[in-house]
């Protein structure tokens, strides 16, 4: 949206009339009465883009009560849950309010108003408030119950002054923002995967949308819950496309469940930026236009790991088995263990897999398989998620106390470790994790901006090495959008892209797209859990 900072100058404010709030107001809600609850998260969004910089501007200023602002956006809380049928459209809701309560509190950073300003501002909206008869109950739960001016007031309406629209035709960008769209597991047993994305995403769009978004345009994101089922992406994948018009799809989680969204993305000619999956599926040689990864693939890492036991650790081929998701997730890190032994000269048809059902710990069947393995197996390559990761590791480990394990990214790093430190230390320590991203308990430039934008933006959340690759993806699509300039649309973005070159992050290794290259890094890093349950270096080679 239009940066609300930068509208929110002490010039165009210094005179506004008590009524300004209570009639825009009314403009807003005339017709929320029986609107449809689409229309009312609408109104909400727009209300959000006025009431959030006034109460963000109102925290900033030492002057003014601390109270005051609690009030109002107590209110306004009450205002989103009124308006949302789901809770993802109310976490959506709130997210977009804290962004504007931030460019709130920069307009007084930047001396953009002052702190008279930010009060008269307030009291506007404290008197908007309390002419309903209702605002004052904590349990109002309906828009007008909480914000209903006199329609007298609503008519006389000021109209704002606004910086002149960058038009763009292109779908889902307005003169006022950028919408996206994530598709992800936001609900079932991978749930954390999906919810940290989107907070890598949110924070980096939040960094960015500070300074007064890009070209005058706030980004913004919108999931899709498919609880990583394909059979569910399908359904997900239109909603944000039909309803919710998004430009682009961005950290969408799953290589089951991309088997079914990149079709989908490729048919509409819509961006399918920085998934969070490694799979070759998403990696065609030549690339799909519409379709660019961030990360490493799976047989890169698979690749290093590999090598890595054989060469660093000095173990036979034969003492390898692959722990593996029984699907197109498995099937991925299942082939690159594969490819890397050919490419070594190894026979890959005696790769002992063990597989367990998606969404499920049941791992019993791969734990009875590898006590019947002769001889005995020294490490497993684990292609799976955290929970079902967790599960094998605990019930193998006595089986050889000396077994080396090792995970692809995917896994969710911090959720392992999490999961394996309750079990005790002796089941995390010496697991290893192989990353996409450098650790997040480094000093790196792009680690310093990931956490300093996540305590900003999302305080109490701790650093994760998904929501790290998540706010990295969404740092590399960010700079492909400025440079392609205020008239941007799908095709225009994508010709930008692919000369890209030599971006730097602070990541240690240079960003790089092509015509022929659509993956942004090839580079892995080493990490193993120690016996605090944190992360460690690992050299790979």
């Amino acid at each position: 949206m239009t940066g609300c900072a930068s509208n929110l100058t002490q010039a165009r404010t210094s005179r506004w009339p008590a009524r300004w709030a209570a009639a825009l107001f009314g403009v807003l809600l005339a017709t929320t009465g029986s609107a449809a609850p689409a229309d009312s998260i609408n109104v909400v969004r727009d209300l959000a883009s006025r009431v959030g910089p006034i109460i963000g501007s109102a925290l900033a200023c030492s002057n003014i009560s601390p109270s005051r602002t609690l009030a109002a956006t107590n209110k306004f809380s009450a205002v989103i849950r009124g308006a949302s049928p789901s809770d993802a459209d109310r976490e959506d809701l709130r997210q977009l309010f804290d962004r504007y309560v931030s460019y709130g509190r920069a307009a007084i950073s930047a001396g953009k108003i002052n702190c008279d300003v930010a009060e008269r501002q307030l009291a506007d909206l404290e008197q908007s408030i309390s002419r309903s008869p209702s605002a004052a109950s904590s349990a109002a739960s309906t828009l007008s119950g909480v914000i209903a001016p006199a329609p007298a007031a609503a008519a006389t309406a000021p109209t704002a002054t606004l910086p002149q629209p960058v038009t763009s035709t292109a779908r889902g960008v307005t003169d006022r923002e950028i919408r996206f769209g994530i598709v992800a597991p936001f609900s079932g047993t991978s749930r954390e995967l999906g919810r940290q994305m989107k907070l890598g995403i949110d924070a980096a769009f939040s960094r960015v949308n500070d300074t007064g978004g890009v070209d005058g345009r706030m980004l913004r994101l919108i999931a899709g819950d498919d609880g990583y089922e394909p059979t569910r992406t399908l359904a997900a994948m239109k909603q944000l496309y039909e309803n919710d018009q998004v430009f682009a799809y961005i950290g969408n989680v799953g290589t089951p469940t991309a088997a079914v969204a990149v079709p989908y993305a490729l048919e509409h000619r819509t961006l399918f930026f920085g998934a969070f999956t490694g799979a070759n599926i998403l990696r065609n040689d030549p690339p799909d236009r519409y379709v660019f990864n961030y990360r490493a693939s799976y047989a890169e890492e698979t690749d290093a790991v590999v090598r890595y036991l054989l060469k660093m650790r000095h173990l036979q081929p034969k003492q390898i088995a692959v722990f593996a998701q029984d699907d197109a997730y498995g099937d991925a890190g299942f082939a690159g263990v594969a490819k890397v032994y050919r490419s070594l000269g190894l026979n890959d048809a005696a790769i002992v897999r063990l597989n367990y059902k998606r969404n499920t710990i049941d791992v019993d069947q791969a734990v009875n398989a590898l006590r019947a393995q002769k001889p005995a197996i020294k490490a497993v390559v684990m292609v799976a998620t955290y929970r079902a990761a967790a599960k094998f590791i605990e019930k193998t480990r006595d089986i050889n106390p000396a077994m080396i394990y090792t995970n692809v990214s995917f896994v969710g790093s911090t959720e392992l470790a999490d999961e394996l430190m309750l079990l005790g230390p002796r089941f995390a320590n010496g697991v290893i994790v192989t990353q996409v991203v450098p650790a997040v308990g480094g000093y790196s430039t792009s680690v310093l901006d990931y956490k300093s934008a996540l305590a900003k933006y999302f305080p109490g959340e701790t650093a994760n090495y998904v929501s790290f690759e998540g706010f990295v993806a969404a740092s590399v699509l960010i700079q492909g959008i400025k440079r392609a300039g205020p008239q941007v649309d799908t095709e225009k973005l994508i010709d930008t892209l692919e000369n890209m070159r030599n971006l730097d992050l602070g990541l240690g290794t240079p960003i790089n797209f092509g015509r022929g290259e659509h993956q942004a890094s090839h580079k892995i890093w080493g990490t193993m859990i120690d016996n605090n349950g944190k992360y460690q270096p690992v050299e790979l080679e």
